[in-house]
């Protein structure tokens, strides 16, 4: 086999390995035997039905890594008002990730300043609380127990009270190894920014259900 061959077939190897990301997909073998096209090329102007180029290949590489960094997306969120001011601490990553999700998946505008906005959100609180749930036979842990706290409530310029102070609690279990805690730390962290992802929506849907006073 020449080197032209081998280079062919060595094409048509890695664009199967493609597919293979992608469940429920398989290529056409008639193809992966176009002569002259890189295994990125064909995919795109095979399967996905627009002319193979580079700029058309940036969607869907956008789409694949959403997939893959485990985030869904939705539709718009319909909110019951066009402008929100949120009033919390400066460094509040929770404030910080609403404030994303409402500006990417709403109509509504976030305020600068609480007298430009039509409601008033306020973070009233927000903890991260952590506690054991068992030990081992040597008194060491073996399992904790994450919650995390995020209370606010929903006002306007007028100071009329749309949603009371309320709280959402979340909570999630995990088992614990010392021989593993650099590993555990990560674990950790990942399910703290897991449930603060689950408050923003949960928070979402409950402004989406508000009854605002005329």
């Amino acid at each position: 086999m020449n080197a032209k061959g081998r280079r062919q077939k060595e094409e048509r190897r890695t664009a199967l390995g493609w597919f293979s990301l992608i469940p429920g997909l398989r290529p056409r073998p008639a193809a992966l035997h176009r002569v002259g096209r890189s295994p990125a090329r064909t995919c795109a102007g095979t399967f996905f039905g627009f002319p193979a180029h580079r700029s058309s290949l940036i969607p869907l590489a956008a789409t694949l890594l959403v997939a893959a960094c485990g985030f869904q997306l939705r539709g718009t969120a319909a909110l019951p008002f066009s402008t929100l001011y949120v009033q919390a601490a400066p460094t509040s990553q929770f404030a910080t990730q609403f404030k994303r999700v409402v500006r990417a998946g709403s109509g509504a505008r976030i305020a600068d300043r609480p007298e430009q906005a039509e409601v008033i959100l306020q973070i009233l609180n927000e903890l991260q609380e952590k506690q054991i749930l068992s030990l081992t036979g040597g008194g060491r842990v073996s399992e904790y127990q994450l919650r995390y706290r995020v209370s606010f409530r929903l006002t306007d310029s007028k100071n009329r009270e749309h949603i009371p102070a309320s709280e959402i609690v979340l909570r999630r279990d995990y088992t614990y190894s010392d021989d593993q805690a650099l590993a555990k730390e990560f674990d950790e962290a990942q399910l703290y920014r897991d449930m603060r992802n689950d408050a923003v929506s949960q928070l979402v849907r409950r402004l989406q259900a508000a009854k605002l006073q005329s």
